[in-house]
């Protein structure tokens, strides 16, 4: 605090931290995320370690890269988006519609359905 009340005083009316010398944080570009994007949606099944191992970064940088720039959450070790597309909305809608139209046709048809759940 006394730092900045003093660069304050001297006349300073930015905020911002002056330019550092280094190499500038290069993980989260267009090209990151694309190969990131390439990645999941071959294995949707890939651990954030897997990940970040195969792009040679932080895991911290590899989950921001999913969660903040991809939108995407991790469900029972799968990687999904968050939001459907208005493509996948219609497409369900389009399912569900047929599904329903067979059952009104043939009585049988919900009987021939198999489900299940995780147990």
């Amino acid at each position: 605090m006394f730092d900045w009340f003093d660069r304050f005083k001297e006349g300073r009316i930015s905020v911002e931290s002056d330019p550092r010398s280094g190499q500038p944080s290069t993980l989260r570009n267009e090209e990151m995320i694309a190969k990131f994007r390439t990645i999941i949606r071959n294995n949707r099944r890939l651990t954030v370690r897997e990940i970040a191992d195969d792009c040679r970064i932080s895991m911290g940088s590899c989950n921001a890269i999913l969660t903040d720039d991809l939108h995407m959450k991790h469900v029972c070790a799968k990687f999904v988006p968050r939001l459907r597309t208005d493509n996948q909305s219609e497409q369900h809608q389009t399912i569900a519609h047929d599904l329903f139209e067979r059952s009104c046709e043939d009585v049988q048809f919900l009987k021939n359905i198999v489900t299940g759940d995780e147990s």
